[in-house]
């Protein structure tokens, strides 16, 4: 079974956990995979330090749902086009994962699992993005690039997940959202 086929039946075999929680704000992330050279990859954005939440922080392509999008793989899909510039014609949906949500800036997510065109002439947003990151999605296989610490929020302490690749950290629910995506693709291996 080609691995985009593998990608699709994992995530539709599967029972999504959706939240029911309120007061949060609605949005939808891209989890952009691609192949080059033979190997999937992942495709990150790092924020600017001029938006409003997670400055300069290794993210996802997404952002806040509006009410004219139809669902959230739309609003997944529009936000990509405005961050990075890639249209819906080249974002292949292969499925959806657990709803996530962020502690610090209240926003309950719903990540979008997609194959995207490769190679793509990406026109990013210079308000938003400063950076693609590109990762093979083995690495994060790799079990000493992943470390756990425990964060303050408040008078509350959390245990964090932090994934380290070349001099780069991704942390909070986009180290979140990778733990599960591993997890639903390699169960045996995924959430060590």
């Amino acid at each position: 079974m080609e691995m985009k086929d593998y990608i699709k039946k994992a995530l539709s075999d599967r029972i999504r956990w959706v939240s029911s929680a309120t007061g949060l704000t609605r949005a939808a992330v891209l989890v952009p995979l691609f192949q080059k050279e033979g190997h999937y990859h992942i495709l990150f954005t790092k924020r600017t330090h001029r938006v409003k939440h997670h400055k300069g922080e290794i993210s996802f392509p997404g952002g806040v749902v509006d009410e004219g999008d139809e669902d959230v793989e739309a609003t997944a899909c529009r936000e990509t086009l405005e961050e990075i510039g890639l249209p819906r014609e080249y974002v292949e949906i292969l499925g959806r994962l657990d709803d996530a949500i962020t502690i610090s800036s209240a926003y309950l997510i719903t990540p979008i699992v997609a194959e995207i065109a490769y190679p793509y002439p990406f026109s990013i947003n210079a308000d938003e993005i400063e950076e693609l990151v590109e990762i093979p999605l083995e690495a994060f296989l790799e079990k000493e690039r992943w470390k756990e610490k425990i964060l303050f929020e408040g008078n509350e302490r959390i245990l964090g997940d932090f994934f380290q690749y070349e001099g780069r950290i991704i942390w909070g629910a986009t180290a979140r959202i990778m733990r599960q995506f591993l997890y639903v693709l390699f169960p045996d291996r995924g959430n060590d």
